[in-house]
């Protein structure tokens, strides 16, 4: 419907479906002509004009180089009506050899860094092709692809280049359209040559028989690819995240410093933001034992050099930085191209085949155009030969004629000639009469005929054209190929926490209320027996520190609650603080039930079918099951001991099936069995009795003799002694045991028995959260029925809570003093070897 308003005529139209028809159009623009690449030739509409446009220009590989300004215009004047930015941006990435595998602009001048630093103006730089793209153009002027009007229609341009090389899968490809984007990694031509000519071998090829040969994508800046899952997915279904890391090599330097050398990062990643980002890190303390970062990178290669601190460990700091910084970054594959003008995303097999199938074309339609070439040539040199053999005819002929017209109208007449054919006679100098010029014309008409047989063939022997392919591309990998830049790391793993944590020994703190935490067990130093200690943790009256335990950051913690069950716990979890800290709720960290306690921590790096845990409750009874069968608790933790009503368990420990085992009680007794008198069983069995108890008496410790050393025990008011192992004949389990230590109202009950050498190291800490730290050859080995000596000197009302022990570096017995009052840390303390 159409109204008429003062002599205009106006259409209405529903702005919903133009609005929908403009943006339709519009995002057809951009997809087919301006963001995506042909899956033939690689190129986007851009790239391909400003490639012909050199060509056009006689910027190739031999010729000297021109200003980029000249190139510039004359491509936006000609070919590509857009901004002059536009196209020297492009014409600077093509090149940029850190952006390109291959690139194919050889430009002279400043074309940028992978700092990220910008390309000088166009007035100053000069380009020219590379002999790359020199293939790219190779035999377009023989009819080989279709031309396309340009913007204004006064000149011809390409529609695809004939592209000799593989483009689109050596270099890749990267745009952003409307509703779709491409992101197609470079690769090796060396491998994609093989690949093309596996496909043409054998059409039927498979996607993992082509990736025996194309390993991975292979960026122009190296680095290594971490894991083949992602390269395998994007082969297979043209969509794929791979994960990139620079390589880096560790250097050792003097004064035991470490450095981190970085040679390649990972494509597409700015060197000097990729620096920024790594000092940012190291101010905001989120990456600790970087002491200096360096750029001495020049014309020879990259070099970045992160020196570290003193003992810093690099592995971790090298872990820290390819989790939080580009080092390690990611690349999005998206084979998207345009098949025929539609976009489609490709799998490696469909974008070779599509490849081999331009390529077919191409050599099909240039030896059409050989062939059509070669007859008219042949058909003009049999002219000539006959002319030569009647030439004095011919002369009179010429000579007879009033003009040109009549003389050819008179050739043709008597010696059957063409018209081409006359007009070749007419134009023919007199020097070809000579004996000399008349045998290179034969010559030249003899190898036209063979030319001709060839052409002849390669055009109805599809095999032929196939071999002509495969060869046309083996001597590209010759001329071109080069070793592949990227290495491969076929298993990579995701960066766990872990693998971010320095492995140390910490002294692991369990309160009465249930708080939890860490801290390096070198931040205490030793003492005599009977010094009187330092705070190790702020307590209440109410909320005394029962439990100590020792273990390094990496190793797995299980915890063994009163009530038989087993948590799982990392031990760089544990909240790290300082030493008067009160440490963080263990509920927090492991699903414990609420009035349930911690009694055992077993600290183990790997879960073993040979190996066993052993565990003992406060009314006697033992149990023995297999490590492995605690490797995976969940959550909420697992049952490890079916607890009768009335018990519960106070120990657990790893063994090897082979140890003893000693089990003390609060009564000052002690038996001694063969770990092989308690089978192995499930986690859900209550167990068997290992010791009988009387008289209000209850199990404080079981001890797994390893060592061969001696038996501490200590008693809550601070007493205790060491005694020989041997001391202690080996019964049967559920006997009553023998007197280990002598108790009253002086030394109150045993609360610890333990296995110790002269090696080891003592720390106690007492219910007020007091610490002391000894050495045990200082604690006199005597006989079991004594009442032993004082460890600590407690405060009024003051109990020992926990002890363990220590295991010492030779240089720690050297110089060591008695220290009667509170210690404080030392500045740099010794980090100590520990056994828990």
């Amino acid at each position: 419907m159409e109204n008429t308003i003062q002599g205009e005529r106006i259409t209405p139209i529903n702005i919903e479906e133009e609005m929908k028809d403009s943006y339709l159009n519009y995002s057809m623009s951009v997809i087919v002509a301006r963001a995506l690449p042909d899956v033939r030739d690689g190129l986007k509409p851009v790239h391909r004009r400003i490639l012909y446009g050199m060509q056009e220009l006689g910027l190739g590989p031999t010729r000297a180089h021109k200003k980029s300004a000249r190139l510039v215009g004359d491509v936006m004047g000609k070919y590509h009506p857009h901004g002059d930015l536009a196209i020297y941006d492009t014409v600077v990435r093509m090149a940029q050899d850190f952006s390109l595998r291959y690139p194919l602009v050889d430009g002279h001048g400043n074309f940028g860094s992978i700092d990220g630093d910008g390309a000088a103006a166009m007035r100053y730089t000069e380009v020219r092709l590379t002999r790359v793209a020199e293939e790219m153009l190779a035999d377009i002027d023989k009819e080989t692809v279709d031309f396309v009007p340009n913007y204004d229609e006064t000149l011809k341009v390409p529609s695809v280049l004939p592209a000799k090389l593989p483009n689109l899968l050596v270099n890749g490809s990267s745009g952003i359209a409307v509703g779709m984007a491409t992101n197609i990694p470079p690769q090796n031509l060396r491998e994609i040559v093989t690949a093309c000519c596996q496909v043409i071998d054998n059409p039927a090829i498979t996607v993992d028989e082509l990736m025996q040969v194309v390993l991975a994508p292979d960026f122009p800046t190296g680095g290594m690819i971490y894991g083949m899952n992602g390269v395998r997915d994007a082969y297979r279904t043209g969509r794929g995240r791979i994960v990139i890391r620079a390589k880096v090599n560790t250097e050792t330097v003097k004064a035991g410093r470490d450095r981190l050398v970085v040679t390649e990062i990972p494509f597409q990643v700015n060197k000097s933001r990729l620096i920024e980002k790594i000092a940012e890190l190291v101010n905001d303390k989120l990456i600790e034992g970087i002491a200096d970062i360096r750029d001495e990178s020049d014309r020879d290669g990259m070099r970045l050099v992160i020196e570290l601190k003193r003992d810093a460990p690099a592995d971790v700091v090298l872990n820290q930085l390819f989790k939080h910084t580009p080092l390690q970054s990611t690349f999005g594959v998206i084979m998207l191209a345009l098949v025929d003008g539609v976009p489609k995303v490709l799998t490696l097999k469909e974008m070779l085949e599509h490849f081999v199938h331009h390529r077919h074309e191409v050599v099909v339609r240039r030896t059409q155009f050989e062939l059509k070439e070669a007859k008219a040539r042949e058909h003009i040199l049999e002219g000539l030969q006959i002319a030569i053999d009647n030439i004095d005819e011919v002369i009179e002929i010429i000579r007879a004629a009033q003009s040109p017209e009549v003389a050819r109208l008179e050739l043709m007449s008597a010696f059957g000639l063409s018209e081409k054919q006359a007009q070749a006679i007419l134009d023919m100098r007199l020097q070809r009469l000579t004996g000399l010029e008349r045998q290179k014309l034969a010559d030249e008409l003899r190898a036209l005929k063979e030319l001709i047989v060839e052409l002849s063939h390669l055009l109805e022997d599809r095999q032929a054209r196939m071999n002509l392919i495969k060869e046309e591309l083996i001597e590209l990998a010759e001329k071109y190929g080069d070793n592949r830049r990227t290495e491969v790391v076929e298993d990579g793993e995701e960066l766990s926490l872990e693998d971010m944590i320095a492995e140390e020994d910490m002294v692991i703190t369990i309160s009465h209320a249930g708080y939890i935490k860490r801290f390096p067990v070198s931040g205490f130093r030793r003492q005599l027996r009977g010094g009187r200690g330092s705070t190790g943790a702020a307590t209440k009256e109410e909320d005394a520190v029962q439990h100590l335990f020792i273990a390094s950051t990496h190793n797995y913690l299980l915890f063994f609650s009163d009530k038989g069950r087993c948590y799982w716990l990392k031990v760089f979890k544990a909240p790290q603080m300082g030493r008067a800290a009160k440490g963080k709720a263990i509920i927090n960290l492991i699903d414990i039930e609420p009035g349930e306690m911690i009694r055992a921590i077993v600290n183990v790096s790997e879960f073993r079918d040979d190996q066993y845990i052993i565990m003992a409750t406060r009314n006697g009874t033992v149990k023995k099951t297999s490590l492995s069968a605690y490797s995976n608790p969940r959550r909420m933790g697992i049952i490890a001991i079916n607890i009768l009503e009335g018990d519960e368990l106070i120990g657990a420990a790893v063994t090897d099936g082979t140890n003893d085992v000693v089990l003390g009680t609060s009564g000052g007794k002690a038996v001694r069995f063969h770990e092989s008198d308690v089978r192995a069983m499930g986690r859900g069995t209550t167990g068997v009795r290992g010791v009988r108890v009387r008289d209000g008496a209850y199990v404080v410790g079981m001890v797994v003799v390893k060592r061969g050393g001696t038996l501490l025990v200590a008693t809550e008011k601070g007493y205790g002694k060491r005694s020989n192992i041997e001391d202690y004949r080996v019964t049967k389990r559920g006997a009553q045991g023998v007197l280990t230590v002598r108790t009253n109202d002086k030394t109150g009950r045993m609360i610890a028995i333990m296995e110790v050498v002269d090696q080891d190291d003592l720390m106690i800490i007492t219910a007020n959260g007091v610490v002391i730290r000894q050495g045990v050859e200082l604690i006199r080995t005597i006989g079991r029925a004594t009442q032993g000596v004082r460890l600590i000197r407690l405060d009024e009302g003051d109990s020992i809570a926990d002890i363990t022990k220590v295991v010492r570096e030779e240089k720690e017995t050297e110089g060591v003093e008695r220290v009667d009052a509170p210690f404080t840390l030392e500045e740099n303390p010794d980090i100590n070897q520990l056994e828990s």
